[in-house]
């Protein structure tokens, strides 16, 4: 069905706080939603004061946000992170996450690496393995294209997009800027795309976005990556132009607790409008919570359940009503009073109030409440 529905997150409110590098480099982070932790680290160009203006990545900071306390940072070089520094190299970048996860008070959490922050997050759980409870990498690379023993024609294509991003920086012409943007997006609206390259252009000024497009395009976790312990879910859209999937089977073949997820699809950044997200988000729950794969988040009485219906339950426990759900999930209210009347069945439950209970007793409806107009 289709929907003009506008989800407004109450969790929108971050809170962004700095702490300092051992090597004396200020790091901005920011904190949202509550729940246990879930902390995110990102790559090429972030920008925490940004994030929940564009379309393209709020709905990511939204859902993040509902059943965790999310806390992410802009990097080194990046975003309100100090910009003018000497060091960007994989220790020098893990060395910054290391201070926000300390500065924020967390001893163990799930990690998720998106694109080049993918190579940042393997190597912190690689060396904290008492740390990281669960590991999640998004369209993340093994090795950059400008390392050695890339790919030739992944280096031949990192260059092209390196003298794009030139012109994108360097010229207030909208259709250089729109064509760098595309590769990242190609499926995004024009208001999307355009939202997402002002993003880019506001963290970073042209030469030190050159420099970090450089310096993560020559990171190697090759051979870090087959020290990871912790159980991994490596995802990747099948057709991802910025970092093909043979990079995230390479991952998953090297991380010996990996599991490979592709997702149909052609954008590096997952948009909120399309089919891959929703199963994203399904397995991604699904995995942060310690089921297997194809099977239901519940155990027990919940063990029944279907992923959809379990994330209908999950809805239910923040009490939502019926209407409400069929706006987030983007269903017809009939669709939802199915899935309702097939989870009180399986349950063994006559009404609501019984359902609420025993999901919130097994740990479900805890996150903060959307606020849907």
């Amino acid at each position: 069905m289709s929907s003009s529905r506008t989800v407004a997150p109450a969790v929108s409110h971050q809170q962004v706080r700095f702490c300092t590098t051992g090597d004396g480099v200020r790091i901005a982070y920011a904190t949202s939603g509550s729940g246990p932790p879930l902390v995110r680290v990102s790559g090429w160009l972030t920008g925490l004061e940004h994030d929940w203006q564009c379309a393209v990545s709020r709905p990511w900071l939204t859902e993040l946000s509902l059943d965790h306390t999310l806390v992410r940072f802009d990097p080194r070089g990046s975003g309100l992170s100090d910009r003018s520094v000497q060091g960007l190299s994989l220790d020098d970048w893990v060395s910054d996450l290391e201070a926000v996860v300390d500065a924020a008070g967390l001893e163990r959490f799930p990690l998720l690496g998106v694109g080049h922050g993918g190579a940042i997050a393997i190597a912190f759980a690689a060396r904290h393995p008492e740390r990281v409870t669960r590991l999640v990498l998004f369209c993340s690379s093994v090795r950059g294209a400008f390392a050695p023993g890339a790919d030739p024609k992944s280096q031949r294509d990192a260059r092209v997009m390196e003298q794009m991003l030139e012109l994108a920086w360097s010229h207030d012409v909208p259709a250089l800027r729109d064509a760098f943007v595309r590769l990242y997006v190609p499926e995004a609206s024009h208001e999307r795309a355009r939202e997402l390259g002002d993003l880019q252009r506001g963290t970073a000024d042209r030469q030190q976005a050159r420099r970090l497009w450089q310096a993560l395009n020559s990171l190697d976790v090759s051979v870090t990556a087959s020290r990871v312990q912790c159980p991994t879910l490596v995802a990747h859209a099948a057709e991802d132009a910025v970092v093909p999937l043979e990079q995230g089977r390479v991952l998953a073949a090297l991380i010996p607790t990996a599991r490979l997820l592709t997702l149909e699809g052609r954008n590096h950044i997952l948009l909120d409008d399309e089919p891959a997200w929703q199963e994203f988000l399904v397995d991604l729950r699904r995995f942060l919570r310690g089921a297997g794969p194809g099977a239901p988040s519940g155990v027990g009485a919940f063990s029944g359940l279907t992923p959809r219906e379990h994330e209908v339950l999950g809805l239910i426990a923040r009490g939502y009503d019926n209407r409400t759900i069929a706006v987030v999930l983007d269903r017809s209210p009939k669709t939802v009073r199915n899935h309702i009347t097939s989870i009180f069945a399986k349950l063994d439950v006559g009404y609501r109030g019984q359902a609420i209970v025993m999901a919130r007793d097994a740990g479900l409806g805890t996150g903060e409440r959307l606020s849907v107009a």
